[in-house]
């Protein structure tokens, strides 16, 4: 089966949606936005999003796969930003909670699970919290989401 009849068969699920999409630059700069929003507390699904842009565009697949997990990472990114900034107003003692000891035991690899609802929120969060190195929780977040959407980029194109 071709990717364009794929891409006709998942369009004709979603018609209305996918018709809704504008031209491709800013198809992946609404991408970037919902990604970015759906990674913090604001409820969104860029599952949603992504997959309607590859029913419309299939084409578009790389950049849209690397749009959604530079803005989905960049979402996650500021939640661990917030629980920095939110250190200094917690109790120290509040540090040695339990879900606290065990991301501290376990570090920022911890973080590939970023992705999981609700979840991955509040484990950016708490990083964040416990000023866990920044550098390697980016890449651990980011290798996550990456995961994710190219798991849903290669169910797309097998259905």
């Amino acid at each position: 089966m071709t990717r364009a009849r794929r891409a006709g068969m998942l369009g004709a699920r979603v018609p209305d949606f996918a018709a809704l999409l504008p031209p491709a630059e800013a198809s992946l700069l609404v991408l970037l936005l919902v990604s970015f929003l759906a990674a913090t507390l604001v409820p969104l699904a860029s599952e949603v999003w992504l997959l309607a842009l590859l029913a419309a565009r299939p084409d578009l697949w790389p950049a849209a796969l690397a749009v959604a997990t530079v803005g989905n990472t960049a979402g996650s990114l500021t939640t661990y930003a917030l629980g920095r900034l939110g250190r200094v107003a917690v109790d120290p003692a509040a540090l040695a909670s339990r879900r606290a000891a065990w991301l501290r035991r376990r570090g920022t690899p911890v973080l590939l699970l970023a992705w999981l609802p609700f979840v991955g929120d509040a484990l950016c969060l708490l990083a964040g919290w416990l000023a866990l190195p920044a550098l390697p929780a980016a890449c651990w977040i980011a290798a996550g989401k990456l995961a994710r959407y190219a798991a849903l980029v290669w169910l797309f194109f097998q259905a």
